[in-house]
């Protein structure tokens, strides 16, 4: 299937707000706790992961033809981010709808990466999607975390996602015809989280009325 081209948001501030927006959509999908710290004042724009063991994100994109593929700039005031600003830079190339998640120490004192280049010399096509890095770097010690475990029990809407794409039943299920679809619309999405939300609260004791109580 051919991949859908992006529509060109003009204002570059709209723009960044979007991608920021398809940033936390996808590392949501993909399991991954993501916040964001009040204000724009900070050297990042994203912490991903749960309390003890955050990594800090960059988002940036690009749609800047540049040196056989898109120039990304990464800068801040003109100028190369300092060290410790961050520990990751999110990517997206717009017109090719690919991310990359390059580590700060790949790309120390550079103001420009070249992505999705065709040159024998590009440097960073390992880092495509690669959001396993991200996942890895930002659970640490978490991964052992009862809340964690407990979130994986309960069956999350992403984790579900994750098992579709690999083929596995929910809850390790083998028979394939009793995988739910994942929702891919924003009020199929809403309903799932409500659900999940439902789901942790009847599990500690707090459930909220059922729908033919509330009415």
């Amino acid at each position: 299937m051919k991949k859908r081209k992006a529509k060109i948001i003009k204002d570059p501030k709209a723009r960044g707000e979007w991608v920021e927006s398809v940033f936390m959509a996808r590392a949501g999908e993909l399991g991954m706790a993501v916040s964001k710290p009040w204000g724009d004042s900070r050297s990042y724009d994203f912490v991903v992961g749960r309390p003890g063991h955050f990594v800090g994100v960059q988002v940036k994109s690009t749609i800047a033809e540049m040196g056989g593929g898109y120039g990304c700039t990464v800068k801040r005031n003109n100028k190369a981010y300092s060290r410790g600003s961050f520990d990751f830079v999110a990517a997206y190339v717009i017109p090719e709808d690919a991310w990359y998640i390059v580590p700060v120490d790949k790309f120390a004192g550079r103001v420009t990466l070249i992505l999705c280049s065709n040159s024998g010399e590009a440097k960073y096509e390992e880092y495509r999607e690669a959001w396993h890095l991200l996942r890895e770097a930002a659970q640490g010690e978490a991964v052992n975390d009862p809340v964690a475990s407990e979130d994986e029990q309960i069956d999350h809407p992403s984790n579900t996602a994750l098992r579709l794409r690999s083929g596995q039943a929910p809850g390790g299920a083998a028979d394939e015809s009793q995988q739910p679809r994942f929702p891919s619309g924003a009020m199929g999405r809403m309903q799932a989280s409500f659900d999940y939300v439902r789901r942790c609260m009847e599990r500690s004791g707090t459930a909220p009325p059922k729908r033919d109580e509330e009415s």
